[in-house]
């Protein structure tokens, strides 16, 4: 799996715990970062059912014209 590197900032007390579970488990800090964000992904993922669900009908472009001109032609 190609990688790209990338750089982030931790606070002291996440890179303790961090550097403990890796020594731990006897991994790379970056192989516990990257299940770590793969976890998070999975649990945002988006459910399409429900986006659906909460705006189905809603359309704030939608100009519904009045009643009088139901009629018309």
């Amino acid at each position: 799996m190609p990688a790209t590197r990338t750089q982030i900032y931790l606070t002291v007390e996440q890179r303790k715990r961090l550097d403990e579970l890796a020594r731990r488990r006897g991994e790379p800090l970056a192989q516990i970062i990257r299940e770590a964000v793969d976890a998070y992904l999975a649990g945002a993922a988006v459910d399409a059912e429900a986006a659906l669900a909460a705006t189905f009908g809603r359309s704030p472009e939608l100009a519904v014209p009045s009643r009088d001109e139901w009629g018309r032609g």
